[in-house]
């Protein structure tokens, strides 16, 4: 494995402008690409965050693909994103690489917009396969003729949508090539039948003999050999031991193999793509690899902030508060009512270290469940442990609960059943970019009966939610951002909100200012700029989004006659509509003006940047209140 930081002496990677010259390479020389892609990569995301495991695990296999292929006449779909980054650097974008993730610069994912190269989309998990057989199928329909290879890695094929796309490419029998990524990993270790199945193969006795052959073969072959490559799958093919499954599923199966050998998946995928219908190969890669820190904790460095290349650390910005966090507060507040409640219980999806809840793990290993990249299946099994009696809390990312917008409705809210959702990294979550803003969730929940929608203003509220989402008994959502609250402690006793009350932090008479969420502490500071200007601004801190605490908004509202609503939500269907609804609702005719997120999918930058650019922070509330005549 290598593991120096220091930068390689070659420059293969500045030849590189499209994937066909790589073509040109010999052995050796893509060797040596491969060590300064894993460098570049190493060192543009040490400065800039994102992620690292990922694509530090598929250098080999991506450089072996767009050798083996023509891209972009070729369609190689990469699925979930963080994995593209060596493609990036194949395909012409080496110099704006250190733009990665900021604000103008290259997204963290794969986007259609930025490149030719970038077939589909992909941020979320596994829609590699689904969108690979859709791409194939209106080749045949149109009568094309290019190779469409998916590549999705094994705990993305832990979700539900991974199996539907499989099991349709294997009935309409297809010409697509999918590989499968086995690295044991999604974000934190992989779960569930599917991973020990994959154990299994790799541990089989045939395994052994499997890559000797694939290697006597490969050597032998005259490249465009079809002989030799029916001849190699008569090899690789295991009926009754590896394989199998995918077999079953109508796919001619190769493998496992090493991903990290160049040469040999090379020419197995020169040999492979000449056989028609679909074909599974199967490689076995580790991630982060060829760095140390990231190879020994794959988990830490999926998504690491800007770090110190040489130990592995990331760096604290100078003066930064070290308060607690909102996860923090939501997974100490879980675990002290766990521990004078044992039917309370908590569920994520792989997303064990992000949510926090790897800390509930530790404490009450029996009543925690990572189901895998498997969100809709989270949501309906938290509905059917609460329908028998069990209080089960399902943390999650804002972007993946929309995944499971069909089990939130059918199985939790339409029997009213009390599963808490605690819904993590709401509002713009900076740079991950548009598949990962959490900003849409207020819009599509609050149209759910029996649904409560909370959310805190700091640390102590975000613990008093927790506390009244496990004493409604009913289906609760708390959302809350990613990061460090204001630095308040948490109440003792822990007590309960009254549920669907706002609270008035700043009394006022000249505008009301109607906030949801920790914006209310911009909203204040915008009051106490505006009282400068001698405009005096009531600030609420609405805390339910639903219900709406109706008589106090509709008093004042009456009162002070005009209303300014903020959120970090999406303004069509989202908190300042209901204000909106709920005044038209009580014949309340004053002027009203919501601060939001447009009808605009929002692009990366920082928080800080993105704010500002939609008018969600200071300077924006102070705009807005100034504009009314």
């Amino acid at each position: 494995m290598w593991g120096s930081v220091e930068k390689p002496k070659t420059n293969f990677l500045s030849m590189i402008k499209t994937p066909s010259d790589l073509k040109v390479l010999s052995a050796s020389q893509r060797k040596m690409l491969a060590r300064e892609v894993r460098y570049t990569i190493l060192s543009t995301v040490a400065k800039t965050g994102g992620h690292l495991a990922s694509p530090l695990g598929v250098v080999e296999l991506t450089i072996a693909l767009h050798t083996a292929f023509d891209a972009p006449s070729d369609k190689i779909i990469f699925d979930v994103g963080n994995q593209g980054y060596a493609h990036k650097l194949l395909t012409g974008r080496s110099k704006q690489f250190s733009t990665l993730r900021q604000f103008g610069g290259l997204s963290g994912f794969l986007k259609r917009s930025e490149s030719e190269y970038d077939v589909f989309d992909a941020g979320h998990s596994s829609t590699s396969i689904s969108a690979g057989i859709g791409i194939a199928k209106a080749r045949d329909l149109l009568g094309e003729s290019y190779h469409v290879i998916p590549i999705i890695g094994d705990g993305a094929m832990t979700a539900g949508l991974a199996f539907e796309g499989l099991n349709h490419a294997g009935y309409l029998k297809s010409n697509m090539i999918v590989i499968l990524n086995d690295n044991n990993m999604s974000i934190s270790p992989n779960v569930g039948a599917l991973k020990q199945y994959l154990n299994k193969m790799v541990m089989h006795p045939s395994y052994t003999k499997t890559r000797g052959k694939i290697l006597r073969f490969l050597s032998g072959f005259s490249e465009g050999a079809a002989s030799g490559a029916a001849e190699l799958e008569k090899s690789l093919q295991a009926v009754t031991g590896p394989g199998m499954l995918f077999k079953e599923l109508g796919y001619r199966y190769f493998g496992p193999i090493d991903g990290h050998d160049m040469e040999a998946m090379i020419k197995l995928f020169r040999n492979i793509k000449q056989l028609r219908g679909p074909i599974l190969i199967h490689v076995r890669t580790k991630k982060g690899l060829g760095y140390k820190p990231a190879y020994s904790d794959a988990e830490k460095f999926h998504g690491a902030a800007p770090f110190d290349l040489e130990t592995g650390e990331a760096f604290t910005p100078a003066g930064k508060p070290s308060h607690m966090t909102y996860t923090q507060a939501m997974v100490g507040t879980l675990i002290s009512l766990a521990k004078e409640d044992e039917r309370i219980c908590a569920i994520t999806a792989a997303m064990g270290p992000g949510t926090g809840l790897n800390g509930f793990a530790k404490e009450f290993p029996d009543r925690f469940f990572d189901v895998g990249i498997a969100e809709q299946h989270a949501a309906t099994f938290a509905a059917g442990l609460a329908s028998a009696g069990m209080k089960p809390l399902v943390g999650l990312y804002s972007t993946f609960l929309q995944r499971a917008y069909d089990s939130v409705i059918h199985d939790c809210c339409l029997m009213n059943l009390p599963v808490v959702f605690a819904i993590d990294r709401a509002g713009l979550t900076g740079e991950d970019g548009a598949t990962h803003h959490g900003a849409y969730d207020v819009s599509f929940l609050r149209t759910i009966p029996n649904l409560t929608i909370m959310s805190p203003k700091d640390e102590n509220e975000t613990a008093r939610m927790v506390k009244t989402a496990f004493d409604l008994n009913s289906p609760c959502v708390i959302r809350y951002p990613k990061g460090a609250g204001t630095g308040v402690g948490i109440s003792s006793p822990l007590k309960p909100l009254d549920v669907g009350k706002a609270e008035v932090v700043r009394e006022g008479t000249d505008v009301l200012v109607i906030a949801f969420g920790p914006i209310v502490h911009a909203a204040l500071e915008a009051a106490d700029a505006l009282s400068k200007k001698k405009i005096s601004c009531c600030v609420v801190n609405a805390r339910f989004a639903k219900p709406l605490d109706a008589s106090l908004i509709v008093k004042l509202a009456r009162k002070i006659r005009k209303v300014v609503t903020v959120e970090e939500n999406a303004l069509l269907g989202g908190f300042g509509s209901a204000v909106g609804e709920l005044l038209q609702a009580h014949d309340v005719v004053v002027p009203i003006k919501s601060i939001g997120i447009g009808d605009e999918f929002v692009d990366h930058g920082t928080k800080k940047q993105l704010n500002a650019i939609h008018g969600i922070d200071v300077n924006g509330i102070m705009k807005v209140a100034l504009g009314f005549k």
